[in-house]
């Protein structure tokens, strides 16, 4: 059985069964007696997830800074990683300006919101606040980076890890091999070790499903079921906007781009593995006759760190997270919140929901519930297809734009000089 129909049995277990508990009639202290069992459960998890952050995110950007490989992101050019970055740019803002009103379509009743923040390690945040400009710069560099690991601030620990990373590049070669080295066995560890958190997702998720129904209601399906309607409807507008913009920018043919586009956005669908419609993607930029000078150096990278509509998918659900735990957001916030997101995009792990993990320091710094992502995990098994198709289109159209000047004027065959 695989881990999609695997989570997706425990989601639907958890809501049903807490559903109907919510509607059971009978004794009251049987309907709280299972819930209170089964919550501990979800909260472990939730803490073995917590456990990977730090070791995580301070081994990948060793190794991406410092490492050898490195110097090959760094040939791609300027050119293209602006392009990555305007893209992703792009796709946050079209999430803060869509998925708000959208979402604010949803009612949560307050007392439910309530009752959820008081089952939860943030229960005493009801309001996400930024601090004041001065503090949060100062703050930037720690005084002491073992204790900003310890109490979990990241952006502080990140600061101090990317100068530490930047320093290993200037020590002798053997030296840097040697902390390089370490750094990747402590990645590759955490790897095996978010595999085996992720193995343990459908009991996670079933854990924190039923005491949310529970609580909730069939209200609680009928949310999150709008929410990955929300979702996979912005991912799929957003996408289909990158056909005319490829068309005007990239100086290609809307048919010849919509066809050899199928294959790899069915390929990405059915995987939810942008890796897995790497040669999918290669078949399509020749059909599309691109340089294989450029499209064989972008298509690589762009799997491995592009995730252009993974923000887009990740930063509408944390905003049902917020408004589901009754968390209320502002302008600042949701900026704040989908720019973060949209950064931690290109260090996300290629492993199913991975990149939800790598999210865990964005709700730590901004007081949302860590259970929230155990709830994302849940619905990402549809809004993951959708997030891959959204992948692999942006990836095909990025080596698009940077092979434009071998064309003619917009709107020309494809393959035209």
């Amino acid at each position: 059985m695989s881990f999609t129909t695997r989570v997706l049995i425990g989601l639907v277990l958890g809501l049903l069964i807490g559903i109907a508990l919510s509607l059971y009639q009978g004794d009251a202290a049987f309907v709280t007696w299972i819930p209170a069992i089964v919550e501990p459960i979800g909260s472990i998890w939730v803490n073995a997830i917590r456990m990977t952050v730090v070791p995580l995110v301070v081994s990948l950007l060793m190794v991406t800074i410092a490492g050898e490989g490195s110097d090959g992101v760094a040939s791609l050019g300027a050119r293209t990683m602006a392009l990555f970055g305007v893209m992703v740019a792009v796709g946050c803002a079209f999430t803060v300006v869509l998925a708000p009103p959208l979402l604010g379509l949803i009612q949560i009743d307050p007392a439910t919101a309530q009752a959820l923040r008081e089952t939860t390690a943030s229960a005493a945040v009801t309001e996400v606040g930024l601090p004041p400009f001065r503090d949060w710069l100062v703050g930037l560099v720690p005084s002491n980076p073992l204790a900003a690991a310890v109490d979990g601030a990241m952006l502080p620990l990140i600061v101090f890890t990317a100068i530490f990373a930047f320093a290993a590049r200037r020590i002798p070669t053997e030296s840097r091999d040697a902390l390089v080295g370490f750094f990747r066995s402590i990645r590759d560890a955490m790897f095996v070790v978010i595999e085996w958190v992720l193995a343990l997702a459908p009991i996670g998720v079933f854990a924190l499903m039923l005491p949310l129904a529970a609580r909730m209601g069939a209200t609680a399906a009928g949310a999150m079921g709008y929410a990955v309607v929300v979702a996979c409807g912005l991912i799929l507008l957003a996408t289909a906007g990158l056909y005319p913009i490829a068309v005007a920018f990239g100086r290609i043919g809307l048919r010849d781009l919509a066809r050899a586009l199928g294959p790899v956005q069915a390929v990405g669908f059915s995987t939810r593995s942008s890796l897995a419609s790497l040669p999918a993607m290669f078949a399509a930029v020749e059909q599309l006759k691109l340089r294989s000078q450029v499209s064989g150096m972008v298509l690589p990278v762009a799997v491995s760190v592009f995730k252009w509509s993974s923000p887009i998918g990740r930063t509408t659900g944390t905003y049902f997270v917020a408004m589901l735990y009754g968390i209320q957001l502002g302008p600042a916030e949701y900026v704040a919140i989908a720019g973060a997101i949209g950064l931690l995009s290109f260090y996300s792990p290629g492993i199913p929901s991975g990149g939800l993990l790598v999210m865990t320091p964005v709700y730590m710094s901004l007081g949302l519930p860590i259970e929230g992502i155990g709830i994302l995990i849940a619905l990402d098994l549809v809004v993951d297809m959708f997030i891959t198709v959204g992948n692999v289109t942006a990836d095909v159209v990025a080596a698009v734009f940077l092979t434009r000047a071998d064309r003619g004027p917009a709107g020309s065959p494809a393959g035209t000089a």
